[in-house]
C-alpha cells in the first residue's frame, strides 16, 4: 500500500518513529503540505493521513487511486467526510489519546496565573529578593484553589478529567454540557442549568466542548461580563470558541483576573491577535496535546486503525 503523511512533524518531530506505520506499506512522509500540494503529493497515494492539511471534496475527486483517509487526530473537520463517504473512502480519526496531557496543561495553564512562577523566578534573579531584605515577597496576591468553582463547558473525556483534578485540589465542580445523561457526578460536583450559570458561579472556567456552528464565538461580552472579576478562563478546546476582542478588552480593563490559552482563533496565531496586547494572558501554541506518552499513544493508534482496515475490519470510522 502507498502511504502518504501529509503533515506529520508535529506528531514527530524527531522523538516518535512511524515505524509501525511504515510496516504496513510504502511510506512517505512530509513535515508540512499547503492545499496546494496534496494533489502532487497524495496522487499515488492508496492512504493518506493528515491532521491540519484540509481534503476537500474537489481535492478528493483529483486522488482516484485513494481507498482511506487517516486523521491524525479526534477532529476530523479538515476533511470533507460525505464526500469521502459518497467515494467509499472511510476517515478514521483518533478519538482519545492526550486526556490526561491535556487536562494536566489546563492546571499548569491555571496555577501559572495564580502563582506566576516564572515572573517571581525572573525577580529573583534580578535581584529583588536580596534587595528587599525580608525572607519572602510576592510581586501579586496569591490565591488558594480549594473552596473554589471549577465551571466546565463539556463533560467529556477531557472534562471530567480536569474535573477529577479539580477535586484533587479541593475544588467544587459546577458542571455544563448539552449532551447531559443520568452518570451521577462525583462528590463536591453538580450540574448547572446552563452555560450562563456556569460562567456567573465559577471561580474558574474551563472550555472542554467542540466548536461548531452553534458554538462559534459562545464566549462573547456578554458571557465574559458575567464573570467574577476574580474568575479566570482557560481554553484548551478550540480558539473559535471565544470572541478575542470582548476578552482582551476585559483583560485589558481589569474586569477579568486573567486567562490561560492553548488555542485561538486563527493558529498560527497572527501578529494582530488582540490577545497579544491583553494583560495577565497566558498564551501557549497549541500544546496541551503533544506530551510525548500522548503522541506516542497517537502514533500507535493511527497505524492500529490503518492495520484494521486492510483486514477488511476499519474502525473509529467517523463518516
Amino acid at each position: 500500500m502507498n502511504i502518504v503523511v501529509l503533515d506529520g512533524h508535529t506528531l514527530n518531530p524527531g522523538d516518535n518513529p512511524w515505524d509501525e506505520v511504515a510496516a504496513l506499506g510504502q511510506l512517505t512522509v512530509h513535515d508540512r503540505s499547503t492545499g496546494q500540494q496534496v494533489f502532487e503529493r497524495a496522487r499515488e497515494a492508496e492512504a493518506v493521513l493528515t491532521n491540519k492539511t484540509p481534503l476537500t471534496a474537489e481535492t478528493l475527486l483529483q486522488l482516484p487511486r485513494l481507498r482511506y483517509i487517516g486523521v491524525l487526530a479526534t477532529g476530523f473537520n479538515v476533511v470533507d467526510a460525505r464526500a469521502a463517504r459518497a467515494r467509499g473512502i472511510p476517515v478514521c480519526n483518533v478519538p482519545e489519546y492526550g486526556t490526561r496531557a491535556v487536562a494536566q496543561h489546563v492546571f499548569a495553564l491555571l496555577l501559572s496565573l495564580i502563582h506566576r512562577p516564572q515572573a517571581h523566578s525572573r525577580a529573583v534573579r534580578d535581584g529583588a529578593w536580596a534587595d528587599r531584605g525580608d525572607f519572602s515577597f510576592w510581586l501579586s496576591p496569591l490565591t488558594e484553589l480549594e473552596g473554589k468553582t471549577m465551571g466546565l463547558i463539556g463533560l467529556g473525556r477531557i472534562g471530567r478529567a480536569v474535573a477529577d483534578l479539580a477535586r484533587a485540589f479541593g475544588m467544587h465542580v459546577l458542571a455544563y454540557t448539552r449532551s447531559r445523561d443520568d452518570t451521577p457526578l462525583s462528590p463536591r460536583s453538580r450540574w448547572a442549568d446552563s452555560v450562563l450559570q456556569v460562567f456567573t458561579e465559577s471561580d474558574v472556567v474551563s472550555l472542554h466542548c467542540p466548536q461548531t456552528d452553534e458554538t462559534r464565538g459562545m464566549v462573547d461580552a456578554a458571557l465574559i461580563g458575567a464573570m467574577k472579576p476574580t474568575a479566570y478562563l482557560i481554553n484548551t478546546a478550540r480558539g473559535g470558541l471565544i470572541d478575542e476582542q470582548a476578552l482582551a478588552v476585559a483583560l485589558l480593563d481589569g474586569r477579568l483576573a486573567g486567562a490561560g490559552l492553548d488555542v485561538v482563533s486563527s493558529e498560527p496565531i497572527q501578529p494582530n491577535n488582540p490577545l497579544l496586547a491583553a494583560r495577565n494572558c497566558l498564551l501557549t501554541p497549541h500544546l496541551a496535546w503533544s506530551a510525548i506518552e500522548a503522541r506516542r499513544r497517537l502514533m500507535q493508534a493511527a497505524a492500529d486503525n490503518l492495520k484494521a482496515f486492510l483486514a477488511g475490519r476499519p474502525i473509529n470510522v467517523v463518516n
